[in-house]
Parts: C-alpha cells; sequence; structure tokens
C-alpha cells in the first residue's frame, strides 16, 4: 500500500494519497464494511478527427455488441450486470482480435445510475453522453488500443450528434486519469463517498457540497450539462 501511496501523491496530490490509505485501511479493518470510494467528473469534447493514427493491418475489429452477440459472453462482466445495462438502454462498444473480445467501453445516454454508491448522474440528453465502465486486456493496455476504441466511439457519437461526454473516474486511479488527461479530458470536481452499511455520506467540490443518505431513495443527483454547441465550457448543476 505504501508504494501505491507514494505514487498517488506524485501523481495527483498529497490530498488524493491520503484518501486513498484511508479508504484501503477501513476495507481492511472493517473487512469491507466500510468503504471510502473517490470520483473525479470529467467532460471530454467529442474529437472531430482521431488520435491514435492510422490502423495498422487488420488485427483489430472494432464494432458495437448488441444484447443477442455472441461475444457479449466474452465481458468482463456478470451476465446479470451486462443484462441490466442493455434493459437500460446502455451501448457497448468493443475491439474484438481473432474472435476474442480485447477491450469495450460503454456509453448510456439521458441519465446514468452510479453502480458502486447511490448516486445519479443526469445531462442534456441533446448534445451529451454518460460513458463508463472503459476496459482493455492488460496484453494491450501498452499500445495504441485504448485510443483506437476512444477514436472509434469519437466516431460514432460525432454520427449521432453528440458533442461532450461525460464520466466519473476512480480519483486513485493515477493511470486513467493521465490517460483521459491525454485525450482532452476536462477536470469538472470529485466526490468522496463514504459507505458504512445502509449509511452513505457524499463529500463533494460542487453542491451539494454534504449528502447524508440511509435509504435506497436518498441519493444525491449531479446535472452535467454543456451550454449548447460543441465549442462551449461545460458547467454543472445539481439537485438533491
Amino acid at each position: 500500500m505504501l508504494s501505491s501511496v507514494r505514487h498517488l501523491a506524485r501523481s495527483v496530490g498529497a490530498g488524493v494519497a491520503i484518501c486513498y490509505a484511508l479508504a484501503r485501511v477501513c476495507e481492511v479493518a472493517t473487512r469491507g464494511r466500510v468503504r471510502v470510494i473517490g470520483y473525479r467528473f470529467v467532460a471530454q469534447p467529442v474529437s472531430a478527427e482521431g488520435q491514435a493514427g492510422p490502423a495498422r493491418g487488420g488485427a483489430i475489429e472494432l464494432r458495437s455488441l448488441a444484447a443477442g452477440d455472441p461475444l457479449v459472453a466474452q465481458l468482463p462482466r456478470p451476465p446479470a450486470v451486462i443484462a441490466r445495462r442493455f434493459a437500460d438502454g446502455a451501448r457497448c462498444l468493443a475491439a474484438i482480435r481473432s474472435g476474442r473480445v480485447v477491450g469495450c467501453l460503454w456509453y448510456k445516454e439521458c441519465e446514468y445510475v452510479e453502480d458502486e454508491v447511490r448516486c445519479r448522474y443526469r445531462f442534456d440528453p441533446d448534445v451529451a453522453v454518460w460513458d463508463f465502465d472503459v476496459y482493455v486486456e492488460p496484453e494491450f493496455r501498452f499500445g495504441r488500443l485504448f485510443a483506437r476504441l476512444w477514436d472509434y466511439a469519437h466516431r460514432e457519437l460525432r454520427a449521432r450528434g453528440y458533442a461532450w461526454t461525460f464520466s466519473r473516474i476512480s480519483a486513485f486511479n493515477a493511470e486513467s486519469l493521465a490517460a483521459h488527461a491525454r485525450l482532452g479530458a476536462r477536470p469538472l470536481g470529485g466526490a468522496l463517498f463514504l459507505v458504512a452499511g445502509r449509511l452513505q455520506v457524499s463529500f463533494a467540490s460542487l453542491p451539494p457540497y454534504v449528502h447524508f443518505g440511509w435509504r435506497e431513495d436518498m441519493y444525491p443527483v449531479y446535472f452535467l450539462s454543456a451550454a449548447g454547441c460543441a465549442g462551449a465550457q461545460p458547467f454543472i448543476r445539481t439537485e438533491q
């Protein structure tokens, strides 16, 4: 844990490193009954051009997966989770090599219900989507697959008329934060959740700055919105 704390302190700051250490201590000391979860919220403009450069050869196929596609069984999440995502209207974009799914990216229109804590994100459905669960198999993480997957996602989003994609990233994942920054992601703030059984307390850098909940129907709702054109600066409003 100490090496992770040092790495976070160097890459994203001492405050995040302290929160990570607190999260690990709580998880270990309570055997997972108390959790500390940190998020960074970002907005990424849908790019007009690709960033991965031209593809070399045809080894990697990039395409959407529908609910009945046989490759859905390879997605790195439990079948019930995958089925619920498709039922909720989420879309899955996949990178495939020799019949094997080696990467995927999900996005959702209109609203996204957080699956780690009690929280909802809403946004302007005419100009933005919510992206989540971007995954690349370990042996492909040091190549261009991450950027190629995003290029493909941006092509699809441009074709559907979207200008922005919003997301949350673990505040404790320095590599993911850096990768999104290289793709042009803009920071919008963050939130820290303390979860102990049914009790959930959140502290955010935007209102509501503090939120308490102890029932399933008690959660913060964050509205993320762009000003309506691709070049505009995003802004956030919230409600409880």
